[in-house]
């Protein structure tokens, strides 16, 4: 889960464990409040006017720990008599440096707290003397707390990274090990749709499928063939009874003229896709179908990554379907935390699960052809997400067919398929649903620095903690996107992964999120 990160990371993360281990009720105070103070300290020079007096240290006083020296009553008379407000910031810095060492195995202000036990140990010397070594000593103690505070800024940043980078991860591993009672999957019984057509190659696909395939009964696997094609039919038979064939009644010719006759593969698909459908969810009667195409590589946990997150796509009305598939799931641009998933507004299909329901809804009136662009379009999507995964679980293998194979060669085979199974079924993925998953993201996103793109990809930034590139329109969000090695185009006004008008991507191993400005209002469907 930590590759890739920084060496100050783990060892954060190492300190932060075992602080947890030995109270968590401290280790979240110390977080909390450590963020608050630290935040919002700036210590300006202090200027003391000091009345002669006959001592000459300040004690620090800091809130009760159960360990530590208690301060000499005199020292506290002085302190409470020092001039206002300035020195409430110091004595607040020397009070916390002291409570934070003591709770905390991290060393905050270490070289400050050296330097105040030795002003506090020496004892008054003459009372002029006293006075100008008092005024020397607070002046080299103001530049090394200085020092410090800029330190501990460093290492505040590094907390806030870690958190923003892993939280998520640490979160989802939290509800995975809080024992809550596992929902019941016994009776959920998900149909499994492989098109095929003319490619014997389908044998790749249905031997992983097969292999993977946790319960023959609750994933019962489909194939429709279109096309006719022999050798294909002799394929899918061979595997006898493990699956059923279902094979396209209407192998007619469609009349197209002009320029629409070099698009009749699509015509093909759009007809084949429809008459399946149908067979699926009222021959068949499934409640629920996932689509997998005859060129497509699973990963491991494909099948559990559905049935987890099938009682989401059934009870959350925003969403509408959800996928395997990332279409920004390059190595270079993902993290390497496969137990992430994501709500997008953008389709994505190549392996996606859909509802009876909105089948239901879709087929009255489905297109003849490029069904995939029309399923994009505002009124069928009418505001519904999907979910989709951080490292996709599938990819296509696929370099010819229907679609220019140039597209393959630059892209798709770049894709990650994920190799590490995540038990999903035993996670809390409730933080999906609209209501919890909105308030979080926006204030994710916005919540962050905003660069610019020279900036980021010049290393420009003098922290490692997550950015956001802000995109005021259509050609600003390509040049960007394009620079980036992101998909740049708009199906719909929707860029490809996004959720809200972002799109979130890794960049040199820091999370990116591309946005719109903050009063984003919506998509504007005459981008492409």
């Amino acid at each position: 889960m930590f590759r890739g990160a920084r060496k100050e990371e783990l060892m954060l993360i190492a300190d932060l464990i075992i602080a947890d281990r030995k109270s968590k009720e401290e280790q979240a105070r110390l977080f909390a409040e450590s963020q608050l103070e630290f935040e919002k300290i700036k210590l300006e020079k202090v200027k003391l006017e000091i009345k002669l007096v006959t001592v000459d240290v300040i004690g620090p006083i800091h809130p009760p720990s159960g360990r530590g020296h208690e301060p000499d009553p005199e020292k506290t008379v002085v302190i409470n008599n020092l001039p206002e407000p300035k020195t409430k910031k110091l004595r607040g810095v020397l009070g916390l440096c002291n409570y934070y060492r003591d709770l905390s195995p991290i060393r905050f202000c270490s070289k400050s707290n050296q330097r105040a036990t030795s002003i506090m140990n020496k004892r008054p010397q003459g009372k002029v003397q006293r006075s100008v070594r008092f005024q020397q000593q607070l002046e080299l103690l103001e530049v090394e707390l200085k020092d410090q505070l800029n330190s501990n800024n460093e290492l505040l940043g590094l907390l806030q990274n870690f958190r923003s980078k892993y939280s998520n991860s640490i979160q989802i591993l939290n509800n995975s090990t809080q024992d809550p009672k596992d929902p019941d999957f016994s009776n959920v019984v998900i149909g499994v749709l492989v098109f095929a057509c003319n490619r014997v190659t389908v044998k790749r696909n249905l031997d992983q499928l097969l292999k993977f395939r946790p319960s023959p009964q609750q994933f019962p696997i489909i194939v429709s063939q279109d096309c006719g094609h022999e050798p294909t039919t002799k394929v899918i038979l061979s595997y006898g009874d493990q699956l059923t064939l279902i094979q396209h009644p209407d192998q007619s010719d469609i009349p197209l003229s002009g320029k629409e006759k070099k698009f009749k593969g699509y015509y093909k698909i759009a007809r084949h896709y429809g008459w399946a459908l149908n067979e699926s969810f009222f021959r068949f009667n499934f409640k629920s179908v996932i689509i997998v195409e005859d060129d497509l590589d699973i990963a491991p946990d494909f099948f559990e990554y559905f049935l987890a997150t099938h009682p989401i796509l059934n009870n959350d009305p925003t969403l509408w379907c959800v996928s395997a598939w990332n279409d920004n799931g390059k190595d270079s641009l993902v993290a390497f935390e496969p137990e992430l998933l994501y709500r997008s507004d953008f389709f994505p299909g190549l392996g996606w699960m859909l509802t009876k329901s909105l089948w239901t809804e879709l087929a009255p009136k489905w297109p003849k052809a490029f069904w995939d662009d029309w399923i994009r379009q505002p009124a069928q999507r009418r505001e519904r997400a999907c979910i989709r995964p951080e490292i996709s679980r599938t990819k296509t293998f696929g370099k010819v067919g229907v679609s220019n194979g140039l597209f393959y060669e630059k892209h798709l085979k770049f894709i990650r398929l994920n190799d590490k199974a995540v038990p999903f079924s035993k996670i809390d993925l409730s933080y999906l649903k609209k209501d919890n998953y909105d308030v979080a993201f926006v204030k994710q996103v916005y919540g962050v620095p905003s660069v610019t793109l020279s900036q980021l990809q010049r290393g420009n930034i003098d922290h490692s903690e997550p950015v956001r590139i802000t995109y005021e329109n259509k050609d600003v969000f390509k040049k960007t996107a394009k620079s980036l090695g992101l998909m740049d185009d708009f199906k719909s006004g929707v860029p490809r992964t996004g959720y809200r008008g972002v799109v979130s991507f890794m960049y040199k191993g820091r999370r990116v999120y591309l946005a719109p400005p903050a009063e984003w209002k919506g998509y504007d469907p005459t981008w492409s």
